[in-house]
């Protein structure tokens, strides 16, 4: 008999203090746990209204820390779904402040060749996890406050509050689809795509990545578009529906099970309570 399975779960990680206090109050019955290995903490509590069980975190910024963050949080807790949510600067001129990108694709700049000729750039690409983004296309349906935009996101690690910089100029010449650009969702998408889980990335608008951010900031968007950001991927989980024929929906990984092998039972992570009752084996 197997010990009891643990309830679906879903990991909603941020990179900055206000992106989670955005998403924190969508969660009840709260609960502290610490990663056992690495100390990352977490809060886990239910979504209302859903089967989820939300497991927060928030991890700092860039794409390196968010990318080996994100795969020891999903072999620990075993999430169904990874969702990335905060804050971005808008690349496009009709994608303005507060409104909402859904990540349809997340690319990471950083990667290329440098050649006499300049940087031949070899791109890294993510796609958004099919049922995330059906779910995200119904729910802001729903949503007249808000203005949500489909669309690619790039990541690098840079703040860029420059759209005449030379990452500009690259992003625009070799990702041109891009609406939105961000620090760590390109990390959060690897990991994810590696343990075969679904991953989403929304991110809302807070400035134009131009000079204007430090106006922009100090007039109150990044809260703001934090907050579109969180009430957008709340709405996603609403919509969004256990996939049974993927790895991540498989019972097996939904928590520890006992294993049975001949006259013994292998409770190894997991926890047993109850009398033992041994035999002798060869006269031993």
């Amino acid at each position: 008999m197997s010990v009891p399975q643990t309830e679906p779960t879903v990991l909603v990680l941020t990179a900055l203090a206000l992106e989670y206090a955005a998403v924190r109050p969508y969660i009840e019955e709260r609960e502290e746990l610490t990663h056992p290995g690495n100390g990352t903490i977490v809060e886990v509590g239910r979504l209302p209204g859903t089967p989820w069980r939300v497991a927060a975190a928030e991890l700092g910024e860039g794409a390196r820390i968010t990318a080996a963050l994100t795969a020891s949080l999903i072999g620990w807790l075993r999430p169904q779904a990874v969702l990335f949510v905060g804050v971005a600067g808008s690349l496009k001129d009709d994608i303005g402040l507060g409104d909402v990108v859904v990540g349809t694709k997340v690319y990471a700049i950083h990667g290329g060749k440098a050649t006499p000729d300049g940087l031949q750039v070899r791109p890294e690409a993510w796609s958004g996890a099919n049922a995330l983004v059906q779910a995200a296309r119904s729910a802001v349906r729903d949503m007249p406050d808000v203005r949500a935009h489909f669309k690619p996101i790039a990541t690098g690690d840079v703040v860029l509050a420059d759209d005449e910089s030379e990452i500009a100029r690259l992003i625009r010449k070799n990702y041109n689809d891009t609406a939105a650009f961000e620090m760590e969702g390109s990390g959060a998408a690897h990991a994810a795509h590696l343990e075969g889980r679904d991953a989403l990335v929304v991110r809302g608008i807070s400035d134009h990545a131009n000079p204007d951010k430090a106006k922009d900031d100090a007039g109150g968007w990044q809260e703001r578009a934090a907050q579109q950001a969180a009430a957008v991927a709340m709405a996603v989980l609403r919509k969004y529906r256990r996939q049974s024929g993927s790895s991540a929906a498989d019972s097996s990984e939904e928590g520890p099970q006992a294993g049975y092998g001949g006259d013994h039972i292998d409770f190894r992570g997991s926890t047993f309570h109850g009398p033992v009752i041994g035999k002798r084996v060869g006269g031993r």
